[in-house]
């Protein structure tokens, strides 16, 4: 059990830490900041749920405070995983209205409970869900109004859920699967949880093992709710990783090609207007603007020395192999140093099969590997 709380607590802190990268990025984004406060306030009422933390808390404020705080951010948190719904379905003003709406059962519900803690004795208030004395009526409502709150606005959440999974493409698609698979556990815990509470608020006895069952169920659902969550930007982050790795090899393959044009015509580097480099390391686009820049700069060069290369009879690129061209541009270079003349027209030269960029990397590349293999270079 305390393996699985320790991995319900990382997953957490990863799912809130990385949410709140992402509304510094948008904080325009409203659904975004709905699913950023729906996993703040579980995760600010996951100390509380700890007996050490609960201890603290009440050592505070007095028995059972804990406990209600506890599930005021529960409440909470299913109340802006409806608003997320809310937000990405309705327009800006739309879905503040009916998230306005939705907050009137919401503060009914935690106006209740915290009435129902505040007239409990002192000596049953700090009691938990399976020891608690259902009998006094106050721990009845307590825990029956707040489950049935959780049912009500969980349900609505996976209903929503639901529907976008079906019309959803991979990776989200999968986040949303995992999600509606962790709230419908959730639905089916505090269903239980809620029938249990009537159960014993008529003084019938409820078996333990049923109390530990609700219990394992919840501790699946909620971290599996929590990697659904984040699924979906964990796999486009991992792949933006990939695309960046790929960008960064090829502008370090490309450096022969570019070094050999860049001293012939150093006029034609691209400039830009210095950036934060602090600001932009996190999104880590350096890598792929100097990766663009340097395939620019190597086809803005290679058509400038291209009339050098037609009077080598070089012309055509695409049909000459890569080792043979990296020694004509050798030679074109030379003869463009020593100012020598050159035809007027320029000419295609390493061009592609197809009209698209990465076509275009690929001839560049192969002709800086040839300049490198003919002669390497030092960086």
């Amino acid at each position: 059990m305390t393996a699985v709380i320790v991995f319900l607590g990382v997953v957490l802190l990863i799912a809130l830490s990385w949410k709140l990268y992402q509304v510094v990025k948008a904080p325009e984004d409203g659904p975004l900041r709905a699913v950023t406060l729906c996993l703040a306030c579980v995760g600010t009422s996951f100390p509380l749920g700890l007996r050490a933390g609960a201890r603290a808390f009440d050592s505070l404020t007095g028995p059972g405070g804990a406990k209600l705080l506890q599930n005021v951010l529960l409440l909470a948190a299913a109340y802006w995983l409806m608003c997320f719904y809310l937000f990405s379905a309705s327009d800006r003003q739309g879905g503040r209205v009916r998230a306005r709406w939705e907050a009137l059962p919401l503060v009914a519900t935690i106006a209740t409970i915290s009435l129902a803690v505040l007239t409990t004795p002192a000596s049953v208030r700090a009691h938990l869900y399976e020891t608690a004395d259902m009998r006094v009526n106050q721990v009845a409502i307590f825990y029956l109004v707040a489950g049935l709150y959780l049912v009500y606005s969980m349900a609505s959440a996976l209903c929503w859920t639901w529907r976008y999974a079906r019309m959803s493409t991979r990776p989200l698609a999968i986040g949303l699967w995992l999600a509606a698979a962790g709230m419908a556990g959730m639905v089916a815990a505090c269903s239980v949880r809620a029938v249990l509470v009537v159960t014993r608020w008529r003084g019938s006895p409820v078996p333990h093992g049923l109390f530990q069952l609700v219990n394992l169920l919840l501790l699946l659902a909620v971290p599996l709710f929590v990697i659904g969550v984040s699924y979906p930007g964990v796999v486009t982050r991992i792949a933006a990783l990939r695309i960046r790795r790929r960008h960064r090899r090829l502008y370090r393959r490309l450096y022969p090609l570019w070094t050999v044009l860049h001293k012939a015509y150093p006029e034609d580097t691209l400039h830009r207007v210095p950036v934060n480099r602090w600001r932009h390391l996190p999104s880590l686009g350096g890598v792929h603007r100097r990766y663009y820049r340097r395939v620019i700069e190597c086809r803005d060069g290679l058509v400038r020395i291209s009339p050098y290369l037609a009077d080598l009879g070089a012309h055509d690129g695409s049909e000459s192999s890569p080792a043979a061209l990296a020694e004509h541009l050798r030679t074109a270079l030379q003869t463009h140093a020593a100012g020598g003349s050159a035809s007027s027209i320029a000419v295609p030269i390493a061009m592609p099969h197809s009209d698209d960029l990465e076509a275009d990397v690929r001839q560049l590349v192969a002709l800086a590997d040839a300049l490198r293999s003919a002669k390497p270079e030092s960086r």
